[in-house]
């Protein structure tokens, strides 16, 4: 795939080239390796700093995958992250450690990623004990400064997970992620298992907190009018391929790719009056262990051509700062 960018931008805090990534699946007594899930499959695309990069598509696609690689949460199969000039494909031990300082992630589920025996104001406090940051004293004081920041009180830091409800604990994780006061946050679908009053609460945290703290974000998530709402750039991703990259006001006024043109079929109007003309895509999206060949959209495309299922699209500028891969467009 010809890399999205043949020039990178200044500011650019991260360049992903050319990822990959590969789960091995086992079979048999001796478990040996029968095939492999291809998840994540050649992508590259940069986030300038200050920015929040919205990341769409279906289960499975491969978006949560890239956000874990990229933090070395999920060794990758190939490619490289450079993160504010350095590698970090490339770091061991101690300077890794260093650099997850300036990475961290938000979890989508709050509850599952905090320790139940463990009172929140230990869980915000963690990453500053593990690096050693300031006296026992000044990493106190810095908890309980984060956790004013996200609308928390200092008592709050003597309970326990389960004495919060899924907002305050998806606060909870935003207080943790901040705490180390990162450069970069991967935002793990951070708002989709909440009410919609409350997802509106964390989303004005998070874009204030991007203010204050010129944090950059790759968010992941599944609704489009939330990424509508943060985003400054959307990636859409379909069986481990970025299938188009724009802008947020370019992507969402003029779609390119089929499959994205799908997706925003589905966003509903808030106006009974108006309808939308739905796109309903035929059939399943195939199984990551055996893709189709060619374009892997060929299969569900409602204007898929002969070259689509001979021959893979390439990953190309169509106007400026507008990407896709279609042999169509």
């Amino acid at each position: 795939m010809t890399n999205p960018q043949t020039q990178t931008p200044e500011r650019t805090l991260i360049e992903v080239k050319n990822l990959v990534k590969y789960f091995p699946q086992r079979a048999g007594l001796l478990q040996r390796v029968k095939d492999y899930v291809r998840a994540v499959d050649d992508v590259s695309f940069f986030i300038r700093k200050g920015e929040t990069l919205g990341m769409v598509g279906e289960s499975g696609c491969g978006k949560t995958t890239i956000g874990r690689t990229i933090l070395r949460l999920v060794e990758p199969t190939s490619g490289s992250v450079i993160f504010d000039g350095q590698d970090i494909l490339k770091l061991e031990n101690k300077d890794l450690k260093v650099m997850r300082r300036n990475m961290q992630i938000i979890f989508q589920d709050p509850f599952a990623s905090l320790d139940p025996r463990m009172p929140i104001g230990e869980s915000v406090m963690e990453g500053l004990n593990i690096h050693n940051i300031g006296s026992h004293k000044e990493r106190v004081e810095l908890m309980m400064s984060t956790l004013k920041k996200v609308g928390l009180e200092d008592y709050h830091a003597r309970r326990f997970p389960h004495e919060f409800s899924g907002g305050q604990r998806q606060r909870i994780g935003i207080a943790r992620a901040l705490a180390l006061q990162p450069k970069f946050i991967v935002c793990d679908e951070p708002v989709s298992a909440l009410d919609v009053s409350i997802q509106s609460q964390v989303l004005n945290i998070l874009t204030e907190l991007q203010e204050e703290f010129s944090l950059t974000y790759l968010f992941i998530a599944h609704n489009l009018s939330v990424v509508e709402h943060i985003s400054d750039r959307v990636a859409v991703m379909y069986l481990g391929k970025m299938v188009e990259l724009a802008s947020r006001d370019e992507l969402f006024r003029n779609p390119l790719h089929p499959y994205t043109k799908a997706l925003m079929s589905a966003i509903p109007i808030p106006d009974p009056l108006l309808k939308r003309e739905r796109i309903i895509l035929k059939g399943d999206v195939p199984s990551p262990l055996n893709p189709p060949s060619g374009c892997r959209f060929h299969p569900r495309c409602p204007i898929a051509k002969e070259i689509c299922s001979q021959q893979e699209p390439v990953f190309r500028e169509i106007a400026p700062e507008h990407w896709a891969a279609c042999w169509m467009v």
